[in-house]
């Protein structure tokens, strides 16, 4: 949490700078060739097909600035612009994302998701959405079954007991695979009675939301705002960032649950 109060700290003095890159479009072309690789004004003109006058002009205020600087005939991006550059490719991935996602975030309960996952959602960029059919009604519970029966460890959040997932989760524990769960509180005596999961905790509540990180897969799952359960879209993805990223939110969530 002191990295992000930092981070909105200096947003304001960064945001002016970022504000400058990227209000003009022949400005964002120069910075992203350069920020590929340093080039000469010829290679500039060749790679960007803007005009010398354009390149020279932007140039001379991106030097007068420090956002680039010349070294034997070749412009490159000094390291703090290299950075700025880096959020606002960050910003976009975030704003593509949610967009993209914008079902599944939009009028769901995302409170009980630790400030700092949310942060971090960005990792999350890789993920799909994979939403339920007329064909398919229990395409949602089918495909997590699937994960949880080739799986070799798992953690999760189970916002509700189901008898399935509980059962596949046995078998693993019987396997001798790694299974950890957090569960509220409410159903707690039924998982105890029903389930072989030895480390097994508890949260306060009821809605909050389903996480399934296995070695290979992570699946996310949200209640909607009128308390029910979503059960026509899951996010998932096989990236190693977001099964990193579910791993952290699962320590974070178990953590503020001690």
């Amino acid at each position: 949490m002191e990295d992000n109060k930092s981070y909105l700290e200096s947003y304001d003095s960064i945001s002016e700078e970022v504000k400058y890159l990227t209000n003009s479009l022949i400005r964002l072309k120069i910075l992203a060739i350069l920020y590929e690789e340093p080039l000469n004004m010829k290679d500039l003109n060749d790679s960007t097909g803007l005009s010398y006058s354009s390149i020279s002009s932007n140039m001379h205020y991106l030097e007068l600035k420090d956002h680039v600087y010349r070294y034997r005939n070749k412009y490159f991006l000094s390291n703090s612009t290299k950075l700025k550059i880096e959020e606002i490719i960050e910003l976009d991935n975030i704003i593509n994302l949610l967009n993209e996602f914008f079902n599944i975030l939009d009028k769901h309960l995302v409170k009980m998701i630790p400030n700092k996952s949310v942060a971090e959602l960005y990792l999350l960029g890789k993920a799909n959405l994979i939403e339920s059919d007329s064909i398919d009604v229990y395409k949602m519970y089918n495909y997590i079954e699937d994960v949880l029966t080739s799986a070799n460890e798992v953690k999760c959040v189970l916002p509700f007991y189901h008898k399935i997932f509980n059962e596949k989760l046995n078998d693993l524990v019987v396997d001798k695979k790694k299974v950890e769960a957090i569960v509220p509180e409410v159903v707690f005596d039924i998982f105890e009675e029903k389930s072989k999961i030895e480390s097994l905790t508890t949260f306060g509540g009821e809605q909050n939301f389903l996480l399934i990180v296995t070695d290979e897969v992570v699946i996310l799952g949200l209640f909607r705002d009128d308390g029910y359960f979503d059960q026509n879209r899951l996010l998932t993805s096989k990236d190693s960032d977001s099964i990193a990223w579910a791993n952290n939110l699962f320590a974070n969530f178990k953590n503020e649950n001690k």
